[in-house]
C-alpha cells in the first residue's frame, strides 16, 4: 500500500491542510500506517501534480498562508479502484522479536528494557486509542454506531488498532513472565 491510499483515504473526512492531516494520521491513523510530516508534504506535492487532490491557498493574518487540500474526482476514482485490489499479506517485521530470539546469546537485562519499554508505549498508545474511540462514539452505543454513522472505516481501523495493542501488551507481559520465572523470580 502506498502512502497515498492512506492520505486519499484521510481526506474522505474533508478537507484539510498538510499540518491537520499529519496530526489526524497520529490521532487516528497512525494504529495502522506511519508517515512524517515531510512524507506527507512530499507525497501531497506529488498528488497534487498527478491531479489526485486540489490545493487552495488561504491568506492567513500573523500566520503563514495554508494549503488546504482535497480530493478531486480523480483521487476518489483512484481510491475507489485501490479498495478492490486483493491486500497482499502482512509479515511481522520487528526488531524486538529478533532480539528475544536470541536472548541466551545476548542481554538478558537490556532485553528486558527493550520488552518493558514497549509495553509502556503499547500501554500509552491503547490509552490514546481508548480516548479517541470515546470521542468518535460520543453517547451512541457501539451498535448504534456502526448502524447508523455515515463513515465506520475510522472506527474500524481504530478497534484493530486498539486489539493490536491490547495483544502487544499481554505479549510483553508472558515475555516478562517467562523471563521471571526462569530466574527464579
Amino acid at each position: 500500500m502506498a502512502l497515498r491510499n492512506a492520505i486519499l483515504a484521510t481526506l474522505l473526512d474533508g478537507e484539510s491542510s498538510g499540518y491537520d492531516l499529519a496530526k489526524s494520521f497520529n490521532a487516528s491513523v497512525a494504529n495502522f500506517w506511519t508517515a512524517t510530516p515531510q512524507q506527507l508534504y512530499r507525497e501531497l506535492d506529488k498528488m497534487e501534480s498527478q491531479g489526485l487532490v486540489a490545493a487552495r491557498v488561504v491568506e492567513q493574518r500573523r500566520r503563514p498562508n495554508k494549503r488546504l487540500f482535497s480530493l478531486t474526482d480523480a483521487g476518489a476514482a483512484e481510491l475507489a479502484e485501490f479498495t478492490t485490489r486483493a491486500p497482499k499479506p502482512t509479515a511481522i517485521r520487528d526488531e524486538l522479536l529478533v532480539q528475544v530470539q536470541a536472548l541466551e546469546a545476548g542481554d538478558d537485562k537490556a532485553v528486558r528494557r527493550a520488552v518493558a519499554d514497549r509495553m509502556a508505549v503499547a500501554e500509552t498508545k491503547l490509552k490514546r486509542f481508548e480516548r479517541l474511540r470515546e470521542r468518535l462514539l460520543g453517547e451512541s452505543a457501539e451498535t448504534d454506531f456502526l448502524a447508523t454513522a455515515p463513515r465506520v472505516g475510522p472506527y474500524l481501523t481504530l478497534a484493530r488498532g486498539i486489539a493490536f495493542e491490547q495483544e502487544n501488551i499481554r505479549w510483553c507481559e508472558r515475555v516478562l513472565a517467562v523471563l521471571d520465572r526462569r530466574d527464579g523470580g
